[in-house]
């Protein structure tokens, strides 16, 4: 149990409802193309435009959602996003039973789901960092890391098997399903939560909507990771279709085997989520984002290299294995570092400008790799992709020489001192002290500091008392 773990039980609470959500999504992996080819007869551009249009137009109206998610209580838009996604996906199977069901009707509801997810993610992000105490938010983001990789492993092929035998919208029904269940958990949890950042006065509202991306510009660790994922998952996305016309069309492999390609390497994921908090225990946060992050990426192009048979079958999953194992190692540490540099008042804008153009660079990514492999081949654009991968480790190299962190870790680990002499951490206060979200604290970080003085503060209040 999630929350037997030192966890507490409110993140049991939450890693149920993320678990279910995720199963259910999984389940239903490409239903609404496949809702299109089985029902609508859609031809290959429609399916394409679909998977375009939904991550480009869902990015684009997410844009001012930022401002929107940072300045409110994250729990209920967390409640509010899953409950809409259950309505506009339950719109599915009732306009197909009454034989009303359009290509139209997919696409707004593949459009609404995205911004849905986008601002799910930004609420949860800053929700699960005030939910849980710093020191165990690798162990946290490891557990949702290992949910996924089960639910990636378990849920296209179920879900296949259930479209087999209960109809092209029995997925799309459980996906409903899992959402609302998702939001009765999130609203089980019972911890009072902080009090959402106050929108200050006098800013543009441009600015507002600009601050997430003005926040990771402004934090050199943060741009690197920031180029180098966007990079990486575009890249890897990109060469998805490629590489299932490839195995399908081109190699002869059956929808089978093509399930066991990439389910059976999941397994790895599960592995390296296990593995994180270890390994950041033992060579360091920093280390293992270099390593794991740069290992990542040195796989995919073996996937252009893929044969017939059996052999090449082996192939795909040792590459899948490889990378989703290193994948599953370096996530959780990323989303945990993510957590932390922001200030807390730019936390959610910060996530949610990351999830926008993380999904606006795949789409991107996705249609100019359709357009290469019409000219080259799939085959040599899955090798283009896989070269450029290894290239983005050249923007992790940075990280091994910087000694920056952000201003409120500075101020929790060091107890506000900023001498280059003191190299033992001392916390200021417990992560789930009530002072830890106190925006007093915050103000103070955010002073500048000069190398052996400390700010003033309460500390200082009572040296000049004499106590």
């Amino acid at each position: 149990m999630a929350g037997g773990d030192g966890l507490g039980r409110d993140f049991g609470r939450l890693w149920a409802a993320y678990a279910t959500s995720s199963l259910g999504t999984w389940l239903a992996l490409d239903s609404l193309p496949l809702i299109a080819v089985l029902v609508l007869d859609a031809s290959a551009a429609q399916l394409s435009w679909m998977a375009a249009a939904a991550g480009a137009a869902g990015a684009l109206l997410a844009v001012p959602l930022g401002p929107f998610v940072e300045f409110r209580a994250k729990r209920p838009l967390m409640v509010r996003a899953d409950v809409v996604r259950f309505l506009v996906l339950m719109s599915v199977p009732a306009a197909y039973l009454l034989g009303l069901l359009s290509y139209a009707q997919l696409l707004v509801v593949a459009v609404v789901v995205a911004v849905s997810d986008i601002v799910f993610v930004g609420a949860s992000g800053a929700h699960l960092k005030s939910l849980v105490p710093d020191g165990r938010l690798v162990q946290a983001n490891g557990r949702f890391e290992t949910v996924t990789w089960v639910s990636t492993a378990v849920g296209p092929p179920v879900g296949g098997a259930l479209v087999g035998l209960l109809g092209p919208v029995a997925t799309v029904v459980l996906n409903a399903v899992s959402y609302a269940l998702s939001a009765l958990g999130i609203r089980a949890i019972a911890a009072p939560e902080p009090a959402p950042p106050v929108r200050g006065s006098g800013g543009s509202r441009m600015a507002e909507v600009t601050a997430g991306w003005r926040a990771i510009a402004a934090d050199r660790d943060l741009r690197l990771l920031f180029a180098n994922t966007l990079l990486v998952n575009a890249l890897i996305m990109a060469t998805a279709p490629l590489l299932l016309h490839l195995m399908l069309h081109d190699l002869g492999f059956t929808p089978l085997e093509y399930g066991l390609g990439f389910g059976v390497p999941c397994l790895g994921g599960i592995v390296g989520a296990r593995l994180s908090r270890p390994l950041v225990r033992r060579f360091g946060e920093r280390r293992i984002l270099l390593g794991s992050g740069a290992a990542r990426a040195l796989w995919l192009v073996g996937l252009a290299f893929v044969g017939p048979g059996t052999g090449g079958l082996v192939v795909v999953m040792a590459v899948e294995m490889a990378m989703i194992t290193c994948m599953g190692v370096f996530n959780p540490v990323l989303v945990t570092y993510r957590m932390r540099r922001p200030p807390r008042e730019t936390l959610a804008r910060v996530l949610t400008s990351w999830t926008i153009t993380g999904r606006a660079a795949t789409a991107a990514a996705t249609a100019l790799w359709g357009v290469l492999a019409g000219l080259v081949g799939g085959r040599t654009a899955i090798a283009v992709a896989g070269v450029l991968l290894i290239g983005t480790t050249a923007l992790l190299l940075p990280l091994t020489d910087s000694q920056t962190v952000s201003k409120w870790t500075m101020w929790q680990w060091t107890g506000g001192s900023a001498s280059r002499r003191s190299s033992t951490p001392r916390p200021v206060c417990r992560p789930d002290d009530p002072a830890h979200d106190n925006p007093a604290h915050d103000d103070l970080a955010r002073r500048p500091r000069v190398a052996g003085l400390r700010p003033m503060g309460r500390w200082r209040t009572r040296r000049r008392d004499g106590r």
